[in-house]
């Protein structure tokens, strides 16, 4: 195997784990999951994404690269008042949701009618209370979180999926440099902890469906789109079927959902890879094996987010989602006719208010789809 496909593998999978993996802490945090149901979250998450672009990639020939859905972490971390039981019937609604969309065609024609500017104006406002911890984390922890800055800056200039990997391990070198982050404790073993969902309508309504939607309009179709650029033929059917199934499968180990991948798929779909684009799908097999590896680690990786300050945590998600809260935000107001609604979609779902124990995004969601609506009938 060409040295190219192992590198461009590598460099996937360590941007995807090391620009995110403290949010997926984060969101654990905000649903009460234990240590152990952590560890399993993680690693299952891991064995998924492995599973899925080694399948996927070996049944189509084309580098089909799987990654967990970032935004719809940074929806679960949003949440509050939700027990891992209630955050694992979410995700498993979510998961079926999508094997649906990919079966049942009305259901994918419904979900292309929501308005681009609405949906990326609720995955705005679900990164926008993490983008705004960045500034308390700076004054909080200034000697820590300045240089995490100024090292994301910089490397952003050149390679901005490297930036928040240099900024992350910037401040865990920092934290333990200056005696801010606490002893190292003890870590195990990964392993796998069964989960058994618990359903309410609230969670499904406030929790479920936003994550579906996010997973679908800011991983999935971007990820479609990268292949489609790069002159692929998307398996779109099958790799929602696929990526459904396995995001259901390890909700019963408390992961959240599986998707598609874009910005890191992209690494190992260019020409570095190997210049015959019909080869570069060979990617997925050292992209499979580094993501195993990732999975065994897991709980150390836990061990040691765990000891660092927990403004150092908030800045490394806050640099994480800046990207792609201004994409979402971009395309929130790109449309003229259509940036009031995006601004209620936005504004509703930061604002993090709960109804009748739905979540705002929910709210967000209706808020803008009715008032999209009403600005299409006053137009008519």
């Amino acid at each position: 195997m060409r040295l190219s496909l192992v590198s461009s593998a590598l460099v996937a999978a360590l941007v995807g784990y090391g620009s995110t993996i403290a949010l997926l802490l984060a969101a654990a945090a905000a649903v009460g999951a234990s240590p152990a149901e952590t560890t399993s979250w993680i690693t299952a998450v891991c064995l998924l994404k492995a599973a899925g672009s080694l399948g996927l990639s070996l049944w189509s020939r084309v580098p089909v690269v799987l990654a967990w859905s970032t935004p719809g972490a940074a929806l679960v971390a949003a949440t509050s008042g939700l027990t891992m039981a209630e955050a694992a019937g979410a995700f498993l609604i979510a998961g079926l949701l999508t094997v649906a969309t990919g079966l049942l065609r009305p259901l994918g024609r419904l979900v292309s009618a929501i308005p681009d500017t609405i949906a990326a104006g609720m995955l705005a406002g679900v990164l926008l209370p993490f983008a705004l911890k960045l500034p308390g984390a700076a004054v909080a922890q200034p000697g820590i979180v300045l240089p995490m800055i100024a090292v994301f800056a910089l490397i952003r200039l050149n390679s901005p999926a490297l930036a928040v990997l240099g900024a992350l391990a910037a401040g865990v070198a920092l934290a333990f440099a200056t005696g801010a982050a606490a002893p190292l404790g003890g870590w195990s073993l990964p392993g796998l902890t069964f989960v058994l969902p618990a359903f309410r309508w609230e969670v499904a309504a406030g929790l479920a469906l936003p994550l579906y939607l996010v997973t679908m309009a800011s991983q999935n179709l971007p990820g479609f789109a990268t292949l489609r650029a790069h002159g692929y033929e998307a398996p779109v059917g099958p790799a929602l079927v696929t990526t459904g199934g396995l995001s259901a499968l390890g909700a019963l180990a408390g992961s959240h959902p599986v998707s598609m991948a874009a910005i890191t798929a992209a690494i190992v779909m260019g020409p570095d890879t190997h210049p015959d684009p019909a080869q570069r799908w060979k990617a997925a097999i050292p992209y499979a094996a580094v993501w195993v590896g990732l999975a065994a680690l897991g709980p150390l990786v836990v061990a040691l987010l765990a000891a660092l300050p927990g403004e150092v945590v908030a800045a490394a998600v806050a640099l994480a989602l800046l990207g792609t809260f201004a994409g979402a935000a971009g395309t929130a107001f790109a449309v003229p006719a259509e940036r009031f609604a995006a601004a209620a979609t936005l504004a509703v779902t930061a604002s993090g208010v709960a109804v009748w124990g739905v979540g705002s995004a929910f709210w967000g969601l209706l808020a803008g789809l009715a008032l999209a609506g009403l600005d299409r009938f006053a137009r008519r």
